[in-house]
């Protein structure tokens, strides 16, 4: 296939894509949603859903076939709150109401004025930027809750020293030779960016979140049910995590995966899901850079007939100082998601290795060591 021809399959299954962004959401009688292109059309409908799927009091919901509150559905992970909670905002764990949905207006349009001049990819002109997603807002500062302060514990001297080691490392590594590994799963489209982690992370854009943690253009999952097992559905890699229900013991820890092994068991209409066994081989994937030692306890409850309340406990000795927790909350949204089709013609992938390949063939010319043009970290 020659390149222009290249070029127009993706630009008609880009079209396709925003097509469909704009057809899910559209009104009867064929009229588009505003809120698609209109981040002030956003605001006030992410408002409005605010303040009517509040959670309800001593929420039961409705049984499977098999007797398991049904939890089913697929589910918007997408944020604006930050993982960590802001300087500016210390001393304050929640917003009123009026002030979450004046906050959510601040990110949504610090996010909808990105100039596509200066970005590789104009997600809103696909419809993939947060805001043209059932988006709401958050009565909480930050995603943390415990500790108090909202943030991530102090790392250990273990992950300090783990975390120097690596950014030395980078910073000393040659690109060319760097990019014929690639330093992540992710990047190398193995695993989606759910690997290793929590389904929520936290939202941008906000200078404060720094840690790389943020959901980026992936933002749905599917939680299916049968009896005994749940599992979810993740976007991107397609991602799937298989949990049985029936109390079954963990393998033995030299049994690992990149998306750990979970189990889970029911707390009165609570999902828990406790995940160990991950993996930690390089390139490692893990969240925030922690070990094959993390344990990452999960907790679904229902709150309302469309919201499902996402708490999460991330422990790791040899990382945080102590265990730290955090909460959110999820909207159900039309069932069906996307694949996201991250190294089928990865084109990027392909020009960047054989752009580094160039330039090792130009030192081996000159006579000059591979790496002598100075490192940069490569593709980390």
């Amino acid at each position: 296939m020659t390149r222009s021809a290249r070029i127009a399959v993706v630009m008609v299954t880009l079209v396709i894509i925003a097509s469909w962004t704009t057809i899910v959401q559209t009104q009867s009688g064929g009229k588009i949603d505003q809120k698609v292109t209109d981040p002030q059309a956003a605001i006030k409908a992410a408002a409005a859903a605010f303040k009517q799927a509040k959670p309800l009091d001593n929420f039961a919901p409705k049984k499977t076939a098999w007797g398991d509150p049904d939890i089913s559905g697929t589910y918007l992970t997408a944020t604006y709150t930050p993982l960590q909670r802001p300087e500016r905002l210390k001393d304050k764990p929640l917003f009123t109401e009026d002030e979450a949905i004046n906050e959510l207006a601040r990110v949504i349009g610090q996010d909808a004025e990105v100039d596509p001049r200066n970005v590789h990819y104009d997600w809103k002109e696909y419809g993939m930027d947060g805001w043209q997603s059932p988006i709401r807002p958050s009565l909480r500062t930050s995603l943390i809750v415990d500790p108090p302060n909202g943030r991530i514990p102090p790392l250990t001297a273990e992950a300090e020293k783990r975390r120097a080691d690596r950014a030395a490392a980078a910073r000393l590594r040659a690109p060319e030779v760097a990019v014929r590994t690639l330093a992540s799963t992710y990047t190398r489209c193995i695993t989606g960016n759910a690997a290793g982690g929590p389904l929520v992370r936290g939202g941008n854009p906000d200078p404060v979140n720094t840690t790389g943690s943020e959901a980026g253009v992936t933002a749905e999952i599917e939680l299916l049910q049968s009896p005994g097992y749940a599992a979810i559905i993740t976007q991107s890699g397609s991602d799937v995590r298989i949990i049985p229900l029936d109390g079954r013991p963990v393998p033995p820890a030299n049994v690992r995966t990149w998306l750990g092994i979970s189990r889970g068991h029911w707390e009165g209409n609570t999902l828990v899901v406790v995940t160990t066994n991950f993996n930690d081989k390089t390139p490692a994937t893990n969240f925030q850079g922690s070990t094959e030692n993390l344990k990452m306890t999960e907790r679904f409850t229902l709150v309302n007939p469309t919201t499902i309340k996402y708490e999460y406990t991330m422990e790791d000795p040899h990382t945080w100082t102590r265990p730290w927790s955090a909460e959110a909350f999820m909207p159900k949204i039309p069932p069906g998601i996307f694949e996201f089709a991250c190294h089928e013609s990865n084109y990027g992938v392909f020009n960047v290795v054989k752009g580094a390949q160039t330039r090792e063939d130009e030192l081996v010319k000159q006579g000059k060591p591979i790496g002598a043009a100075g490192g940069g970290g490569g593709a980390q």
